[in-house]
């Protein structure tokens, strides 16, 4: 079985879009995050950018292989906001991502169903407008070796095109590899049969 290893995200935070409903405004703005500490600090910019709006509704996922979701309707009817915004993360297939869409309320109700629409097509409008691109799901390594052992380790790693995330090389060596998943087990076994030489998972 084929280990899937990549997964799609958004590039870079996406211009800012409009759509208007009944005079009701609705700014769509998505992010690309590693974390939900970060999705804090970018809704509190754009409550400072957007300090006369009503409501500021938005949800993210974050996570490849677990993923971790939150959808958040700000005061707007249930589930009319956060829910139909993450509808569009799952709909495009990106994670890692935030997708925020602030309302001036322009006077005209809009209803729940009218709500549902606005907030979908203003996310949707986001993602449109972001470059999503696809990465790749990386195992770490530690490898650990004598100095003496150092032109048997970078052989391997050249060999099989392997990341080094930081390396201490003193009498006693330290590596950090990364690879992707699908190549991990057999980066593991390749170092695990060299003498010496230690690897493990980095957690």
């Amino acid at each position: 079985m084929e280990i899937q290893d990549t997964y799609l995200t958004i590039a870079k935070a996406s211009p800012e879009i409009l759509f208007k409903e009944k005079n009701s405004k609705f700014f769509g703005y998505a992010f690309p995050i590693d974390s939900e500490e970060e999705v804090k600090p970018l809704i509190d910019q754009l409550k400072k950018q957007h300090f006369s709006a009503r409501h500021w509704c938005y949800a993210y996922q974050t996570g490849t292989i677990k993923t971790h979701y939150r959808a958040n309707d700000d005061g707007e009817p249930n589930n009319s906001a956060g829910m139909p915004i993450y509808g569009q993360i799952q709909s495009f297939g990106v994670t890692n991502t935030l997708i925020v869409v602030v309302r001036y309320f322009g006077g005209v109700k809009l209803g729940v169903g009218g709500l549902i629409s606005a907030y979908k097509t203003a996310a949707q409008m986001a993602l449109e407008e972001a470059e999503i691109i696809e990465k790749t799901i990386d195992v770490h390594f530690l490898v650990r070796f004598d100095y003496k052992n150092m032109n048997k380790v970078m052989r391997v790693i050249k060999e099989k095109n392997i990341a080094i995330i930081s390396q201490k090389m003193e009498e006693n060596c330290l590596i950090e590899i990364a690879t992707r998943a699908k190549n991990a087990k057999m980066v593991f076994e390749t170092f695990e049969g060299l003498f010496e030489i230690e690897i493990e998972y980095k957690e």
